[in-house]
């Protein structure tokens, strides 16, 4: 009952995070366009201090927006504040990480063919990750103020490096998630720690009667402009963990580094966009990346070495036997020791079989033999963390095994 308890856990967590995280992104892209959609109001149409308006038309009515350069000169009786998403979402992003990853790094954060890295002191170094993430970009953010260009540069090399450094130390899936988790932090905090604070000044100082400092937005609107370019790298670091062909690949930090500067430029082909400007370099430079990323991510089928044999090799060598498209017990027995713990009607290394896939049945391991295939031999993620330690000889066991099975007429 823990393990069901645990899963639907789990599953209310990762609705929830999903439901704030579009809220958050929506309200956020809609603000970033807002913002570079304003024009300058006709003089004598608007009060005293507004910068810039902006009409629309939605779901059967007009809407009339102003922005203030600073702020009102009177309190408006009802305010709207724009945080409850974003903590919502980093908050239920941070429990169903701590449910799944942090509870089980054995399976989910170390691969030993990564790092030697303990699995008791994994879960402290993720969460170091996530909070130093954030006070080295903070730091940069402050140490370099807004020379916006020099900042964006600072930015991106300290992602690269956060990617490089994470692939090299944890799970490939649980690296481009904690790549992701940075980011995601980094975007939270800067609601929490920056935005909503110096906003709260603002308001405090107009209660006063008194003129807000406009530090206080413009550090606001540097780390909005930030967030919105960090979104797109996010989402996708979030959703690769269900595509294996991602996080598997021998060079996984520098697909991951395509895939999030693709990311950041189609973003900017929007944010061009909704201020006036048409950038088609921008979108066609991304798709291109994708193209190329795709392409490198393309899995290759690893050469099988032929059998071995006693004349040849010495009897206590691990080289797999050859096995044939009718030789199935041998791989039955692989799949029994190394992938029942997970996939099984009663698995004991979870809840329950993912993706409802159950090896305890001959046939079902036929039906997948692909997708068995490409998991153990070509990617090489399963076992999970290669937890109950399958060997490259029972790999190879299974190559043998799948290519005289495709092979049959």
């Amino acid at each position: 009952m823990s393990d069901y308890l645990m899963e639907s856990i789990g599953l209310l967590l990762r609705w929830l995070h999903v439901i704030a995280a579009i809220a958050w992104i929506g309200e956020s892209f809609y603000f970033v366009a807002l913002d570079n959609g304003l024009e300058q109001p006709r003089p004598g149409s608007a009060p005293a201090g507004v910068a810039g308006e902006s009409w629309s038309v939605h779901g059967g009515g007009f809407y009339h927006k102003q922005k203030y350069l600073v702020a009102p000169a009177r309190m408006p009786e009802t305010l709207h504040w724009s945080k409850w998403k974003a903590y919502t979402t980093w908050l239920s992003g941070f429990a169903l990480f701590g449910a799944m990853y942090l509870s089980q790094p054995q399976l989910y954060l170390v691969d030993p063919a990564v790092a030697a890295l303990p699995p008791h002191l994994a879960p402290l170094l993720a969460v170091a990750f996530l909070a130093g993430g954030w006070l080295v970009y903070d730091a940069l953010c402050r140490l370099i103020g807004f020379r916006d260009g020099v900042l964006g540069v600072a930015v991106g090399l300290f992602v690269l490096a956060v990617d490089y450094a994470a692939t090299h130390l944890f799970g490939g899936r649980a690296a481009f998630l904690l790549v992701g988790g940075v980011m995601a932090t980094i975007m939270s905090a800067n609601v929490f720690v920056v935005i909503i604070p110096g906003q709260k000044k603002m308001v405090a100082a107009l209660a006063r009667g008194e003129t807000p400092d406009p530090v206080y937005g413009k550090r606001g609107k540097q780390r909005s402009v930030h967030n919105t370019y960090f979104t797109l790298p996010v989402v996708f670091a979030m959703l690769s963990n269900h595509y294996a062909s991602t996080f598997a690949h021998p060079q996984a930090w520098l697909i991951l580094a395509l895939w999030m500067l693709a990311g950041a430029l189609i973003r900017q082909f929007f944010v061009l966009w909704h201020a006036g400007r048409r950038a088609w370099a921008l979108p066609a430079g991304g798709a291109v990346l994708i193209v190329a990323a795709l392409a490198w991510m393309r899995p290759s089928a690893p050469a099988v070495a032929a059998p071995a044999t006693p004349a040849t090799t010495p009897a206590s060598a691990t080289a797999a036997p050859a096995v044939s498209a009718d030789d199935f017990p041998l791989v039955q027995k692989v799949i029994a020791e190394r992938c029942a713990g997970c996939h099984a009607d009663h698995p004991t290394l979870m809840a329950s079989a993912p993706k409802g896939l159950s090896f305890d049945n001959p046939q079902t391991i036929l039906q997948h033999a692909h997708g068995i295939y490409h998991q153990t031999v070509q990617l090489k993620i399963m076992p999970l963390g290669n937890i109950t330690h399958m060997s490259e000889a029972e790999r190879a066991t299974i190559a043998r095994w799948y290519d005289a099975q495709s092979s049959k007429p």
